[in-house]
């Protein structure tokens, strides 16, 4: 955009204007805004027309919006500009199909094939080909009504349209280089399918455990003691190691903290053993 700014003069409010008035003339000043940004974004000259604006329905918001995609020129173009494009394959047809779809008969081919060629550094030309259908391409009516009949341009030109979708995802395989974005031709009348996640809660996989039982307390109690009074241990990873087996009690936690008694020889006060003895 700011090549063309440069060039003519133009300020980006006469360029929109410019744009929707001759490239864009159905869309909105927000959606030509949109174009901009995108071609400022991707160093794409707006004049050019490298993309275009697509209304497609957005089933979680429950109204049409506009998405800006890249057409299959500008794929073309790239293609080219990179030196090593070495052509494309006529479009291949698979049989015809005659059906009603949403009250009109139309004639289709069921899939295209087309084939790009590119150069490769070896010096070898590599093919990549890419098949689509029919059905899984064209772009309906829809509406209110949701029609699954083919709009005006996909009734008018099922071979051309699909030629174009099958081109598309040749040239991303030849060229991946150039992105992965689908082409406007490609995501005509299709929707934006926004589903609500239901995300459960993240469950803990540990075992639930149970709590420490008072005759399981009372038989270690006198060691986790002695491992503290030996300098062995601390309170809170002994706690931290019997939490891992069972649920402590708060008062279990405070009687494993409670400060070690030592009489004068460096044994456990009798005293406090046997009040601990006498505990339930």
């Amino acid at each position: 955009m700011s090549n063309a700014l440069t060039t003519t003069k133009q300020t980006e409010k006469e360029l929109i204007s410019v744009l929707q008035s001759s490239l864009y003339p159905s869309a909105s000043i927000p959606s030509v805004q949109m174009v901009l940004n995108y071609c400022v974004a991707a160093g794409l000259d707006p004049m050019q027309k490298p993309v275009h604006i697509v209304p497609i329905w957005d089933s979680k918001a429950g109204a049409m919006r506009d998405v800006v995609m890249p057409g299959i020129g500008l794929y073309r173009t790239q293609a080219a500009r990179s030196g090593n494009y070495a052509g494309v394959s006529d479009a291949e047809y698979g049989p015809d199909v005659t059906e009603k779809l949403g009250g009109l008969d139309i004639t289709y081919p069921t899939w295209c094939k087309v084939s790009v060629k590119r150069l490769l550094p070896s010096g070898q030309v590599a093919e990549f080909s890419a098949t689509e259908r029919w059905k899984e391409n064209y772009a309906v009516r829809g509406g209110k009504d949701k029609s699954i009949a083919p709009n005006a341009m996909w009734a008018k030109r099922p071979y051309g349209q699909l030629a174009k979708c099958a081109e598309a995802q040749a040239l991303r395989k030849a060229f991946p280089e150039f992105g992965s974005q689908p082409t406007a031709d490609e995501m005509e009348g299709k929707e934006f399918e926004v589903p609500e996640r239901d995300v459960a809660p993240k469950q803990d996989s540990r075992p639930t455990l149970e709590d420490y039982s008072a005759e399981s307390f009372e038989l270690n109690y006198p060691k986790w003691r002695q491992l503290i009074k030996d300098g062995k241990k601390d309170a809170e990873s002994i706690i931290s190691m019997a939490s891992s087996k069972a649920v402590l009690s708060d008062e279990q936690k405070a009687m494993i903290r409670k400060p070690v008694e030592v009489d004068k020889d460096g044994v456990i006060d009798a005293d406090f053993v046997k009040s601990f003895e006498g505990a339930e």
